[in-house]
């Protein structure tokens, strides 16, 4: 088994060392060529529109659109999360170029600038009975995003409270609204769709390898 990890900018050192610390071979990946050689992937945290520009400029979109297709497992954290979204909010003036495969809505710095960085205990049962370890998860957010809206195949695995004034000033849509209100206006932060895992929060940043 090797893992790929995107390592084009952000915290793909952070992944590869606790690939290491797990047993398993990480290598990183920063031309399509390379993902022929890896099992998995591992899309992780970064400046979004900066890894887009990046991976643009190696022509990376391509080989990465067609690894998800070919039902390999990938991961994307973070800025990996918005990588893998069908659909994004929140981008900057001209947008970013997606992946794409993972069919939900997800706002690019729903929580803030990196001052507004946190962390939170998160409630995932799922998790727990699958990997073992307590029901809880200690999530870091760092300039994280939000998933808006999913589709009927994705799972959620996680969930996180929003305040009311967060909430309207998110350019949530009116599905969005209606969905989350019910639940006491909360916002998604991680998924399961088939190969696809993606968390808003930055699981290597923490000592539960249970992702």
């Amino acid at each position: 088994m090797v893992v790929g990890v995107l390592a084009l900018q952000g915290s793909f050192n952070e992944h590869i060392a606790v690939l290491k610390r797990l047993g398993v071979k990480g290598v990183e990946v920063r031309k399509a060529e390379q993902l022929q050689n890896v099992n998995s992937l591992i899309i992780p945290g970064g400046e979004s529109t900066t890894m887009a520009k990046l991976a643009e400029y190696h022509n990376l979109f391509p080989a990465l659109r067609e690894f998800v297709k070919m039902g390999k497992p990938v991961w994307g954290t973070c800025a990996g999360l918005i990588f893998l979204a069908d659909r994004a909010t929140g981008q900057k003036t001209g947008g970013q170029e997606l992946v794409g495969g993972l069919d939900c809505t997800v706002h690019r710095n729903f929580f803030g600038s990196q001052i507004q960085s946190f962390e939170a205990d998160l409630s995932v049962p799922d998790i727990a009975a699958k990997e073992g370890g307590p029901p809880i998860f200690r999530g870091v957010f760092i300039r994280a995003p939000a998933i808006l809206d999913v589709g009927p195949g994705v799972e959620v695995l996680a969930n996180i409270p929003v305040s009311s004034d967060k909430y309207a000033s998110s350019d949530l849509s009116l599905q969005g609204q209606k969905e989350n209100s019910d639940s006491g206006k909360e916002v998604i932060v991680a998924v399961r769709q088939g190969n696809l895992l993606a968390t808003a929060f930055h699981p290597e940043l923490t000592a539960d390898n249970r992702w």
